[in-house]
Protein backbone atom coordinates (compact mmCIF):
# COMPACT_ATOMS: atom_id res chain seq x y z
CA UNK A 1 0.00 0.00 0.00
CA UNK A 2 2.71 2.37 1.00
CA UNK A 3 4.20 1.85 -2.48
CA UNK A 4 0.99 3.07 -4.33
CA UNK A 5 0.95 5.29 -2.42
CA UNK A 6 4.45 6.57 -3.48
CA UNK A 7 4.19 5.58 -7.02
CA UNK A 8 0.82 7.76 -6.86
CA UNK A 9 2.76 10.78 -5.80
CA UNK A 10 5.86 11.03 -7.89
CA UNK A 11 3.51 10.31 -11.29
CA UNK A 12 1.39 13.67 -9.96
CA UNK A 13 4.46 15.51 -8.90
CA UNK A 14 6.47 14.66 -12.18
CA UNK A 15 3.16 15.50 -14.08
CA UNK A 16 2.39 18.58 -12.48
CA UNK A 17 6.45 20.01 -13.09
CA UNK A 18 6.18 18.87 -16.84
CA UNK A 19 3.14 21.16 -17.44
CA UNK A 20 3.88 24.32 -18.66
CA UNK A 21 1.94 27.76 -17.94
CA UNK A 22 1.36 29.33 -21.22
CA UNK A 23 1.73 33.07 -21.35
CA UNK A 24 -1.77 34.89 -22.12
CA UNK A 25 -1.49 36.44 -25.86
CA UNK A 26 -2.63 39.47 -23.87
CA UNK A 27 0.00 39.60 -21.90
CA UNK A 28 2.38 39.65 -24.62
CA UNK A 29 0.24 42.42 -26.86
CA UNK A 30 0.98 44.75 -23.41
CA UNK A 31 2.40 47.84 -24.29
CA UNK A 32 2.29 47.13 -27.86
CA UNK A 33 -1.40 46.84 -29.15
CA UNK A 34 -5.07 47.37 -27.89
CA UNK A 35 -6.98 44.23 -28.10
CA UNK A 36 -10.63 44.54 -29.73
CA UNK A 37 -12.11 40.93 -28.58
CA UNK A 38 -15.01 39.68 -30.38
CA UNK A 39 -17.03 36.72 -27.74
CA UNK A 40 -19.69 34.72 -29.57
CA UNK A 41 -21.51 31.42 -29.12
CA UNK A 42 -22.31 31.44 -32.89
CA UNK A 43 -21.76 32.55 -35.69
CA UNK A 44 -25.34 33.24 -37.05
CA UNK A 45 -25.83 36.07 -34.61
CA UNK A 46 -27.40 38.77 -36.66
CA UNK A 47 -25.09 41.78 -34.47
CA UNK A 48 -21.88 39.36 -35.48
CA UNK A 49 -22.40 39.35 -39.04
CA UNK A 50 -22.99 43.20 -38.83
CA UNK A 51 -20.22 43.99 -36.43
CA UNK A 52 -17.64 41.60 -39.36
CA UNK A 53 -19.15 43.64 -41.95
CA UNK A 54 -18.00 46.90 -40.07
CA UNK A 55 -14.57 45.45 -39.60
CA UNK A 56 -13.97 44.90 -42.92
CA UNK A 57 -14.99 48.11 -44.13
CA UNK A 58 -12.01 49.98 -45.45
CA UNK A 59 -11.51 52.82 -43.42
CA UNK A 60 -12.70 51.56 -40.68
CA UNK A 61 -10.20 48.63 -40.99
CA UNK A 62 -7.26 51.64 -41.05
CA UNK A 63 -9.09 53.74 -38.65
CA UNK A 64 -8.39 50.48 -36.33
CA UNK A 65 -4.42 50.06 -37.52
CA UNK A 66 -3.87 53.37 -36.98
CA UNK A 67 -4.63 53.14 -33.49
CA UNK A 68 -2.60 49.89 -32.92
CA UNK A 69 -5.79 47.58 -32.26
CA UNK A 70 -5.54 43.75 -32.55
CA UNK A 71 -8.48 41.63 -33.23
CA UNK A 72 -8.89 39.09 -31.45
CA UNK A 73 -12.11 36.50 -31.86
CA UNK A 74 -13.52 33.48 -30.21
CA UNK A 75 -16.54 32.48 -31.85
CA UNK A 76 -17.97 28.99 -30.33
CA UNK A 77 -14.83 26.79 -29.34
CA UNK A 78 -12.34 28.48 -31.88
CA UNK A 79 -10.01 31.05 -31.00
CA UNK A 80 -7.89 33.10 -33.37
CA UNK A 81 -6.28 36.87 -33.20
CA UNK A 82 -5.83 38.47 -36.53
CA UNK A 83 -7.51 35.64 -38.20
CA UNK A 84 -4.70 33.11 -37.27
CA UNK A 85 -6.46 29.70 -35.13
CA UNK A 86 -4.76 29.44 -31.69
CA UNK A 87 -4.22 26.33 -30.29
CA UNK A 88 -5.85 24.87 -27.13
CA UNK A 89 -3.08 26.13 -24.50
CA UNK A 90 -3.31 29.80 -26.05
CA UNK A 91 -6.85 29.73 -26.52
CA UNK A 92 -7.14 28.41 -22.61
CA UNK A 93 -4.65 31.09 -21.96
CA UNK A 94 -6.30 34.09 -23.67
CA UNK A 95 -9.59 33.01 -22.03
CA UNK A 96 -7.99 32.87 -18.68
CA UNK A 97 -6.67 36.24 -19.62
CA UNK A 98 -9.77 37.67 -20.14
CA UNK A 99 -11.26 36.71 -16.45
CA UNK A 100 -14.85 37.84 -18.02
CA UNK A 101 -18.00 35.92 -17.48
CA UNK A 102 -19.26 33.44 -20.07
CA UNK A 103 -20.95 34.79 -23.08
CA UNK A 104 -24.97 33.57 -23.04
CA UNK A 105 -26.94 35.69 -25.83
CA UNK A 106 -25.55 38.21 -27.29
CA UNK A 107 -21.99 39.37 -28.82
CA UNK A 108 -19.65 40.51 -26.61
CA UNK A 109 -16.89 42.91 -27.48
CA UNK A 110 -13.46 43.91 -25.05
CA UNK A 111 -11.75 46.68 -25.80
CA UNK A 112 -8.13 46.29 -23.96
CA UNK A 113 -5.83 49.29 -23.75
CA UNK A 114 -2.07 48.82 -23.79
CA UNK A 115 -1.91 48.99 -19.97
CA UNK A 116 -3.62 45.86 -20.10
CA UNK A 117 -6.72 47.32 -18.63
CA UNK A 118 -10.47 46.70 -19.85
CA UNK A 119 -11.58 50.26 -21.58
CA UNK A 120 -14.65 49.04 -23.05
CA UNK A 121 -17.23 46.17 -22.45
CA UNK A 122 -20.73 46.20 -24.36
CA UNK A 123 -22.77 43.83 -25.48
CA UNK A 124 -25.19 43.49 -28.78
CA UNK A 125 -24.58 45.89 -31.54
CA UNK A 126 -21.92 48.53 -31.84
CA UNK A 127 -20.59 51.43 -33.36
CA UNK A 128 -17.29 51.25 -34.15
CA UNK A 129 -16.73 54.68 -34.71
CA UNK A 130 -18.04 55.40 -31.09
CA UNK A 131 -15.01 52.54 -29.82
CA UNK A 132 -12.76 54.58 -32.11
CA UNK A 133 -14.15 57.76 -30.00
CA UNK A 134 -12.99 56.09 -27.00
CA UNK A 135 -9.64 55.07 -28.22
CA UNK A 136 -9.14 58.79 -29.17
CA UNK A 137 -10.46 60.33 -25.56
CA UNK A 138 -8.03 57.61 -23.59
CA UNK A 139 -5.72 59.66 -21.12
CA UNK A 140 -2.75 60.36 -22.83
CA UNK A 141 -0.67 58.19 -19.91
CA UNK A 142 -2.53 55.06 -21.69
CA UNK A 143 -1.76 56.29 -25.26
CA UNK A 144 1.94 56.03 -24.75
CA UNK A 145 4.07 52.70 -25.00
CA UNK A 146 6.20 51.83 -22.24
CA UNK A 147 9.04 52.72 -24.44
CA UNK A 148 8.19 56.12 -24.63
CA UNK A 149 7.48 56.87 -20.89
CA UNK A 150 10.59 58.28 -19.29
CA UNK A 151 11.16 58.03 -15.44
CA UNK A 152 13.05 60.94 -14.10
CA UNK A 153 14.43 60.72 -10.24
CA UNK A 154 13.37 63.13 -8.06
CA UNK A 155 15.25 66.66 -7.88
CA UNK A 156 16.72 65.35 -10.95
CA UNK A 157 15.82 67.62 -14.04
CA UNK A 158 16.73 66.34 -17.63
CA UNK A 159 17.95 68.54 -20.48
CA UNK A 160 15.44 68.44 -23.19
CA UNK A 161 16.62 66.66 -26.26
CA UNK A 162 18.85 63.74 -23.49
CA UNK A 163 17.50 60.51 -22.27
CA UNK A 164 18.50 59.20 -18.91
CA UNK A 165 21.37 57.30 -18.15
CA UNK A 166 20.91 53.35 -17.22
CA UNK A 167 22.19 53.17 -13.49
CA UNK A 168 25.06 50.89 -12.79
CA UNK A 169 24.43 47.46 -11.09
CA UNK A 170 25.52 47.84 -7.61
CA UNK A 171 27.65 45.10 -6.89
CA UNK A 172 27.05 42.37 -3.31
CA UNK A 173 28.97 43.17 -0.30
CA UNK A 174 31.13 40.12 0.90
CA UNK A 175 31.57 38.85 4.74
Amino acid sequence: MLIRLMILASVLVTGMSHAVEVPSPLDEDRGKFRPLVIVARAQALTSLVKLEKSLKDEPIKQQLQERDVVLYTILGGEVKREGKAFDAQQAAALIRGLKSGMIMGDVKVILIGKDGEKKLEAKGDIDLNALINTIDNLPPAEKQTPAQVQVVPQGKAVPSGKGIKPAKPVKALED
